[in-house]
């Protein structure tokens, strides 16, 4: 009994991490992601639901109206993507209260500055290693997925996009926009191009989804500091 109480607590745990990753998902993409049966998908989806950890949304229809009811797609609540952890809690939201409180806004965006500053440079020769923009967001998917921000890297249009499933920081970047900000150029100095913050979990949204164009006219060399000054790294 001990056993299988284990196994289903490490499906949930799988099924709550594929909601984390690649969320919104239908039920079935979970299954054949997960290789398991869609009746024990939804037994862990109803679980996660009664426990205030995932929610459902009807997919948006693409074309004409079709007939029967649109497909449901499920993804991690707040709460949800708390059993994954979180790099904040109440001391550091009455730290940068403080900062504010002292400083003011320009003390709050110099120390974002420096958090992110910190958090480029350690993955900046790997990502600048590599061959092409496309390669370099990807790279910087994956540096941001060793920091716990579960990224990847999709093609859009003429563009790629940078989604980042889970946010360490989402309930003081609510508080306080300029760390989302900050980021955002963060990104732009280290591709060397101009980007677009789609959306952001700080601001309810799903994940935090950045436009990365391809052939943008103004990109520049990666790193240099006239497409975007990040306080802290080296131009």
């Amino acid at each position: 009994m001990k056993n299988e109480q284990l196994a289903e607590g490490r499906t949930r745990h799988g099924v709550a991490r594929l909601l984390l990753e690649r969320g919104p998902i239908t039920a079935a993409a979970v299954a054949e992601t997960l290789e398991i049966s869609p009746a024990a998908v939804r037994r862990h989806l109803d679980a996660l639901v009664a426990d205030g950890e995932a929610c459902m949304r009807d997919a948006p229809r693409r074309g004409q109206r079709g007939r029967g009811r649109p497909a449901k797609l499920w993804l991690l609540t707040e709460s949800g993507r708390a059993r994954f952890g979180h790099a904040y809690d109440d001391l550091a939201i009455a730290a940068i209260r403080f900062v504010a409180e002292a400083g003011g806004e320009t003390a709050v965006r110099e120390f974002a500055q420096r958090r992110a500053a910190t958090l480029v440079d350690r993955h900046r020769t790997q990502v600048l290693g590599m061959p092409g923009l496309p390669e370099r967001a990807e790279a910087l998917a994956e540096a941001l997925t060793r920091e716990g921000y579960a990224a990847s890297t999709r093609r859009v249009g003429t563009g790629e996009q940078l989604c980042q499933h889970h946010c360490p920081v989402a309930h003081v970047a609510a508080e306080f926009p300029e760390l989302c900000e900050v980021e955002t150029a963060a990104f732009a100095e280290l591709l060397g191009t101009h980007v677009q913050r789609l959306s952001t979990i700080a601001r309810g949204d799903a994940a935090c989804t950045t436009h990365v164009p391809l052939g943008d006219p103004r990109t520049t060399e990666p790193g240099d500091a006239t497409t975007t000054t990040i306080e802290g790294t080296p131009s």
